[in-house]
């Protein structure tokens, strides 16, 4: 191993080469002090230039952090990775086709790499079977010039199966906390893993450099074995920052590393307005033991209220970051987490989810077709990416789809029991055609899996592939304020009900006891419990 300046690591990038950033959404394990310095090297030498940027989960504070470090006239000609959003300027390219983009699921990104790392023919999975990512639809290309075919489909006994191919990794650069004097890396204060061990076995693999930064060194041997996450054995280069945050919007945080677990109380509390609503009623689908995970946007705030409603301890939240148990963030440090009982690479909660791990996932939706169809990808110009959206809609047991009913100014009136619309949104959300599919409601149906849709004003359910109203908020007009606002009508269910009152007030709904009623109904009714 060799310790050298960040400078010096932007040298390393030549012309062409295919470059993977490690980290996650807000700065989470981002080596930040070496993109600045790639890019300054760009600006002022016009290379390198015409690279392939992987990164497996979105990278960026929307602005000119991260990915955008890279998105400057001719340094770009391929990106591939799970999302787009938290680099603006990224979507900017790929929709007018200046790169080649690509968009694959997260989790299939992540244990790629696992796969390159031992010489294997890429990943074969059902992810991605029946939505854009399937060959036969898109296979995940963004931009007209993407024509590399990186997903094939394959039939492996009869059945149908997606292999997700390797691709070159001439110099990856990943981060850690602390570096010894022989390389060794240790990641005490990071708020997430990530797949760092794996990368920097697959660029080994390929023949590539591994440059990690990291914020302090120690003396050889200092570290404890167990506590090193990437052997020195792996290590080309070392880049020292100092300053290095532990996010973008956090020096550090020790609650975020695992150091230490907080009083509930001081878990951040959700203001009373839509998104707590749809948090809130999308809460409702707990039942007692749950193995859940939660998704971006709207979906994170089930935590704050679980949190709220003190049910944080009889079930079990999980994010796709690699956290088991305690309470996903929301807001600029998304993708962290606090007061988790373990944290695992993130192949391997991958593996766990595509297993079939999870009872109930909650997710996110901005469009939705009759069928049931979820796109939350692209919308004309505008190129979100999955995330680890479609390993989870795919393979959980029960999903629980949250989003508001209308986008684009939304307001209400509520704090009595019953919700008013103050001012519509101007987009709608049920559309008749999805532009990309995410997830295949026929898909799910035929694999005995199960879907409901959680919005501040209505709940739906699929019913014989066909989207059904089954809850409507009190105070809300059937034909005023839903119908008008789909472009197709759905079916009424026969049983048409109110949503909870308690949903439209500002005090805690006292979740709590709802569940400790389910319990009690369970265990006194043994035979009903086996059924479900």
């Amino acid at each position: 191993m060799k310790l050298i300046s960040a400078e010096e690591a932007a040298k390393l990038v030549r012309d062409g080469d295919s470059v993977l950033v490690s980290g996650s959404g807000g700065g989470h394990a981002i080596p930040e002090r070496v993109l600045e310095a790639i890019e300054a090297r760009h600006l002022q030498t016009g290379s390198p230039k015409a690279l392939t940027l992987v990164h497996i989960v979105g990278l960026g504070d929307r602005a000119a952090k991260g990915a955008a470090r890279f998105c400057h006239e001719g340094m770009l000609r391929r990106s591939i990775t799970s999302a787009l959003i938290d680099s603006p300027v990224l979507i900017d390219l790929a929709a007018a086709d200046k790169i080649e983009s690509y968009t694959l699921p997260q989790g299939v990104l992540s244990q790629l790499m696992r796969e390159m790392a031992s010489g294997r023919p890429g990943l074969i999975t059902k992810t991605g079977l029946h939505t854009f990512i399937d060959p036969r639809q898109l296979g995940g290309r963004q931009s007209p010039s993407a024509r590399q075919d990186l997903v094939e489909l394959m039939t492996i006994d009869g059945e149908e199966y997606l292999r997700f191919k390797p691709f070159p990794l001439d110099i990856v650069f990943l981060r850690g906390t602390t570096a010894d004097e022989d390389g060794n890396i240790s990641m005490e204060q990071e708020a997430i893993f990530g797949e760092m061990l794996s990368t920097a076995q697959a660029a080994r693999r390929n023949g590539g450099i591994v440059v990690v930064q990291v914020k302090r060194m120690a003396k050889r041997g200092a570290l404890p074995a167990k506590n090193v996450k990437i052997p020195g054995i792996l290590v080309d280069y070392v880049v020292v920052d100092p300053d290095q945050r532990q996010t973008y919007a956090t020096d550090y945080n020790p609650a975020y590393s695992g150091e230490l677990k907080v009083p509930l109380h001081a878990l951040r509390r959700l203001p009373f307005d839509h998104r707590k609503i749809v948090a809130r009623r999308a809460a409702m689908e707990i039942v007692p033991g749950a193995i859940c995970n939660l998704g971006a946007g709207i979906s994170t705030g089930i935590s704050a209220v679980a949190s709220e409603e003190a049910v944080l301890d009889h079930i079990v939240l999980t994010n796709e970051q690699g956290f088991i148990g305690g309470a996903p963030l929301t807001g600029p440090d998304s993708g962290a987490s606090q007061n988790y009982d373990a944290i695992v690479d993130q192949p391997y909660q991958f593996d766990f989810y595509d297993g079939g791990g999870l009872d109930i996932a909650f997710l996110s939706f901005a469009e939705v077709d009759p069928g049931g169809n979820v796109n939350i990808s692209r919308f004309g110009s505008k190129i979100v990416g999955v995330g680890g959206f479609i390993n989870i809609s795919q393979n959980a047991k029960h999903m629980v789809f949250s989003g508001t009913f209308t986008s684009g100014g939304l307001e209400l009136q509520t704090g009595d029991g019953v919700l008013a619309i103050a001012q519509e949104g101007r987009h709608k959300k049920f559309v008749n055609r999805i532009e990309q599919i995410c997830y295949n409601a026929n898909f799910a149906r035929k694999q005995g899996r199960t879907a409901l849709f959680v919005t501040e004003r209505a709940v739906f359910d699929v019913v014989d592939g066909s989207l059904q109203l089954v809850e409507i908020a009190p105070g809300i007009d059937l034909e005023r304020d839903i119908l008008a606002h789909m472009a197709f009508k759905p079916a009424i269910s026969p049983d048409l009900r109110l949503m909870d009152a308690r949903l439209f007030r500002p005090e805690p709904m006292n979740l709590i006891d709802d569940i400790e009623a389910n319990r009690t109904r369970n265990a006194a009714n043994p035979m009903k419990r086996a059924a479900e």
